[in-house]
């Protein structure tokens, strides 16, 4: 079977209430990249964050963290543009990716686009209420044409991010307006426990998220669950020829009353993928599978 990509995505906007080993400081961001590297993973997603746990979307943090993840370990960085925390328009958004690409030491690899827009506001299972009512991800048609120009300019890969069926039939009219070019490298983002904008984790969610994949074009797909256990659906991906996007960002992964680092949940996603046949992509084959494009350092 075909090689997997596994991407960690460490921390999100995850408390340590649930798990302790949530990085959020540049250094602890940056061991747990050599971690999630020496484990397997490929790909390195990870949230700007304060001390407190607060959304740090300051250049200069993401900077400072691609730079000592680039001296220790060639594992593909996918940094985030802020989900709802960075509520600013397409220009603001995209500016710590235009300040990492000033220079091949701090430059990513990828650059996120959730091709859509959703209410994401959170569920309190305790109260049967919900705590927020006013969180939008808000992401226009013009918008997302905008993050596409750009990552196209840097030469990075778009992470299309599909929440639903909507989101992924967005991706294919900009594959038919060559806004994208293939292969499409797609997250199907399940959602679950406090989260409702996703489809479901199951295997009914999964199966109506790739019904829809664009047919005349390549795509490529993987597949997180936000604030749910991606485990209950790791096996029905890995079979059908997905990859898998996992870590404590998304859910506090535990064993018993002990938490796993990111690097113990990967360990776990690749013994079970070797068990059923597939073996972790190295960087070097998933930059292959991908068609990813060279980066283009600005002047």
């Amino acid at each position: 079977m075909d090689k997997i990509i596994i991407e960690a995505r460490v921390n999100e906007l995850a408390t340590r209430r649930g798990n302790p080993h949530v990085p959020f400081l540049p250094q602890e961001i940056i061991a747990d990249a050599k971690a999630c590297s020496d484990a397997g993973a490929s790909v390195f997603h990870y949230h700007g964050r304060t001390a407190d746990g607060a959304p740090d979307h300051a250049p200069e943090f993401y900077l400072e963290t691609n730079a000592g993840i680039r001296a220790q370990s060639d594992i593909l960085i996918h940094p985030t543009l802020g989900y709802v925390a960075n509520d600013a328009d397409a220009r603001a958004r995209f500016a710590a990716v235009e300040a990492m690409m000033r220079s091949a030491d701090t430059a990513p690899d990828f650059a996120p686009m959730d091709c859509g827009s959703v209410n994401v506001d959170w569920w309190n299972p305790e109260t049967g209420r919900y705590d927020t009512t006013d969180l939008i991800y808000k992401n226009s048609t013009a918008t997302l044409m905008y993050f596409a120009e750009r990552i196209d300019h840097f030469g990075l890969k778009p992470y299309l991010v599909s929440w639903n069926v909507s989101f992924t039939r967005q991706i294919e009219q900009f594959l038919k307006m060559g806004v994208l070019r293939g292969p499409a490298y797609v997250c199907f983002c399940m959602t679950d426990e406090i989260i409702f904008a996703g489809h479901p984790g199951t295997q009914a969610g999964l199966d109506a998220h790739t019904a829809f994949l664009p047919q005349d074009f390549q795509t490529v797909w993987t597949v997180v669950n936000y604030k749910g256990d991606l485990f209950q659906l790791t096996e029905r991906i890995i079979r059908q020829g997905g990859h898998i996007s996992v870590g404590l960002g998304d859910y506090a992964y535990a064993d018993g009353a002990r938490h796993l680092t990111n690097a113990e949940v990967i360990d776990r996603i690749i013994a079970q993928a070797r068990r059923l046949g597939r073996e972790p992509a190295s960087v070097a084959e998933t930059r292959e599978i991908l068609q990813m494009p060279t980066r283009k350092i600005a002047a």
